[in-house]
């Protein structure tokens, strides 16, 4: 019997994101060394998916809907974690509003491309501290004005080139019993 339901949300569909990112697919595979059903789906109009690119609007509501009819199959009695990554971090952040959640960790959150409000349920953030894509600085600076628990991966950029590894046990560290 699972212990949780993780949902895990990729990167700018746009610019590549899809569920098969490395660092999307490392966020899973750590969901299920603790024990979870990890539900890695594409956003809207993405592979095989229908729709189109929403800003973020679309995008969580399908997560929820998607949350709705995973929570009706496994019970409601299951807790959720929230994972995602760059992207898909401003999306969960978004879905952690309407979903009762345990937790979300937002990996290298594209905090200086979209509005990130303060979030409403226990977080963490993980960002390389050479991210080239969303600085570092953007990050803690956020997480220090919310009160949010910053992990910073020493000599990796935003796709954690070499240390993906090191990402999954600090994924796991925050998930596992």
């Amino acid at each position: 019997m699972p212990r949780g339901l993780a949902l895990i949300a990729h990167p700018h569909p746009l610019k590549g994101g899809s569920l098969d990112n490395k660092v999307a697919w490392t966020l899973a595979r750590a969901a299920l060394a603790c024990g979870l059903v990890a539900v890695r789906p594409n956003f809207r109009g993405v592979g095989e998916s229908s729709g189109a690119f929403d800003h973020g609007i679309g995008e969580s509501e399908d997560l929820l809907a998607l949350a709705a009819s995973v929570a009706s199959h496994y019970g409601t009695l299951l807790p959720w974690t929230l994972l995602g990554f760059s992207f898909g971090a401003y999306v969960q952040h978004r879905v952690a509003r309407e979903l009762h959640a345990e937790r979300l960790v937002m990996v290298g959150p594209a905090v200086s491309m979209y509005e990130f409000e303060a979030t409403n349920i226990p977080t963490t953030i993980i960002h390389g501290d050479q991210d080239e894509v969303i600085p570092f600085a953007a990050a803690r600076d956020y997480a220090e004005r919310h009160g949010i628990p910053l992990i910073a991966i020493a000599g990796t950029g935003h796709f954690f080139h070499g240390r993906l590894r090191d990402l999954q046990k600090h994924v796991e560290a925050l998930t596992c019993p």
